[in-house]
Parts: structure tokens; C-alpha cells; sequence
């Protein structure tokens, strides 16, 4: 066995990024889907999951933010999704009462 260290190089850190990235996605999903099944199938609350997926996107997008990597294009996508979002949860709530 060689006791040299491997040096790090732009390659590595783009691969070790993209690896977090799908694993952030496949745990995201995961936790949905998890969600999903206990509120459809189950008819038990999930807030404590959902909290984890909420919290995981925002502590996300507050460290680009705080990076200064975010676009306005990003920023008003974000906005017109969480509207739309609200308008469909309140209609559900006014629906499934």
C-alpha cells in the first residue's frame, strides 16, 4: 500500500459535489415520498419529516444566497412557485374541510 497522499484537484471536488447533490436528492425524495405515505395511506401527520425537507432546501439556499450565487430569474421562480404553492394549499384546506 502507498502512505502518499492523493492530491486534490478541481475533478475531485466537482465529483464530490455532484455526489452530495444526489444524495441530497434521493434523501429529499425519500423523506417525501415518506411523507406521502403516512398522510395518504396511514392518515398520520408527518410534520416532523416535512420539517427536515423544508429545513434542508433553506439552509441550502441561505448559504448560496449568503454566497451571492443566486439569480434574479432563481429569486422570481422561487416567489411565483411559493405562491402558487399557498394558493393550492389554501384551496385544499377549503376543499377537504
Amino acid at each position: 500500500m502507498n502512505n502518499q497522499s492523493v492530491s486534490r484537484d478541481e475533478r475531485t471536488t466537482v465529483v464530490e459535489n455532484a455526489s452530495y447533490r444526489v444524495a441530497y436528492l434521493v434523501m429529499s425524495f425519500g423523506l417525501l415520498a415518506s411523507v406521502a405515505y403516512r398522510g395518504f395511506v396511514l392518515r398520520q401527520s408527518s410534520w416532523d419529516l416535512l420539517a427536515l425537507v423544508i429545513l434542508g432546501g433553506a439552509t441550502a439556499t441561505m448559504y448560496q444566497g449568503t454566497s451571492k450565487v443566486l439569480s434574479r430569474r432563481w429569486i422570481m421562480a422561487t416567489v411565483v412557485t411559493l405562491v402558487i404553492a399557498g394558493l393550492l394549499a389554501a384551496a385544499f384546506v377549503i376543499i377537504f374541510r
